[in-house]
């Protein structure tokens, strides 16, 4: 899922840690990995401590390979999109946050085919244009509390969709980036 938290280019390397606790950690608990470009807020010795102790493994991508964060790369893109096309002036961008981020994760993913809300949640939020359409991914009722055995039920289906659809579309991109030289006209 997509967080944004809106923080001036001063924020040290402990408001940092702070902003992960307050808005990742609370909502997910503790990752086994992030992936990271060099910035020295997350290079410094106090992260690396703390993902030391923490037992997370804090991986840095490379200025020469940004393919290795590539979902956050893409994520910015949009998001920059979003923010030239709806924010008046610059210091209005950060109100636009709370909505861009809804609507971030509300979008189904290529790789995945589903939302972060579903994957995470097993299911949709309320939108009240989408109740208004009646749109099938709008719950007539309440998706909270209930049957405990469906919602799990519905978690593992979703955390199942997610895994094959993941390995169906790296298959996918590996097939199209490695394409089979044998069938290739040149080979006969």
């Amino acid at each position: 899922m997509v967080h944004l938290i809106p923080v001036s280019d001063t924020v040290t390397a402990a408001e940092t840690a702070a902003h992960f606790i307050d808005c990742v950690f609370r909502h997910h608990g503790l990752p086994e990995s992030i992936v990271s470009d060099r910035d020295p807020r997350f290079t410094s010795a106090f992260w690396s401590s703390l993902f030391q102790l923490l037992g997370t493994k804090l991986s840095m991508s490379t200025a020469a390979h940004p393919e290795t964060d590539g979902q956050t790369e893409r994520v910015n893109r949009v998001l920059e999109d979003v923010l030239r096309s709806y924010a008046t002036s610059f210091a209005s961008w950060s109100s636009f946050l709370p909505l861009a981020e809804f609507a971030l994760n509300n979008a189904e993913h290529a790789s995945t085919g589903l939302t972060p809300f579903f994957a995470n949640n097993a299911r949709y939020p309320r939108v009240p244009a989408l109740i208004a359409v009646g749109h099938p991914t709008a719950p007539r009722e309440s998706t909270l509390g209930g049957d405990e055995d469906g919602v799990n039920d519905m978690t593992s289906a979703a955390h199942e969709d997610v895994t094959l659809n993941t390995v169906t579309r790296s298959k996918t991109k590996k097939a199209l980036a490695t394409p089979d030289i044998a069938a290739s006209p040149l080979a006969a």
